[in-house]
């Protein structure tokens, strides 16, 4: 079975929408801080238990996939009939739609990675030699904002892989209409 325009559109909606949902709750599952406990030479950091590392990179694993399935499904051959990549980068609002998309794509990335591998080195050095460290955790809200960021990149894929259907059917209308005369001549 040959995939199509509206398969792509699912699969890439609901990767991002699994990366949005993990994102969310990875963030909402984020202590505020650890426990410092007092040592002979400085404190060291009890962390509670919770699933915001493994829902971090999780949530980064599905818009990873979103964005790669993203990217095929604007080349991808419907119907055996691919396009050339300079009919698609010819239309302006394509260009403008598929740039925001891996812009937005790499910036929920960031959003994502930076406060999950900081959460994870914080999770992994525990005891420190200051008396008054207070055991911090990754920043608050940063996980949040790159799974919302992970739904808009995933909304740009779709509008670009809207944009790409339109720029197909442009183009084979005009060559559709450049055979047909070709054959009145």
């Amino acid at each position: 079975m040959a995939a199509s325009i509206k398969h792509m559109a699912l699969a890439v909606s609901l990767l991002g929408f699994v990366s949005f949902i993990l994102g969310v709750i990875a963030e909402n599952k984020k202590p505020a801080s650890g426990t410092p406990i007092a040592v002979k030479d400085g404190v060291t950091c009890k962390f509670p238990s919770d699933p915001t590392v493994a829902l971090g990179y999780l949530s980064v694993a599905f818009l990873i996939a979103s964005t790669v399935v993203g990217y095929l499904s604007l080349f991808y051959p419907y119907q055996g009939k691919s396009v050339p990549q300079g009919v698609l980068f010819k239309h302006t609002t394509f260009l403008v739609f598929f740039n925001i998309a891996l812009f937005s794509s790499g910036l929920a990335a960031t959003l994502l990675l930076w406060p999950v591998i900081t959460e994870q080195i914080h999770l992994s050095r525990k005891v420190h030699l200051d008396a008054n460290y207070a055991c911090p955790t990754a920043k608050t809200g940063l996980i949040g904002g790159g799974a919302f960021l992970s739904l808009d990149s995933c909304l740009f894929w779709l509008v670009a892989l809207m944009l790409a259907d339109n720029a197909r059917e442009d183009h084979f209308e005009e060559n559709k209409t450049f055979e047909d005369a070709s054959v009145a001549i």
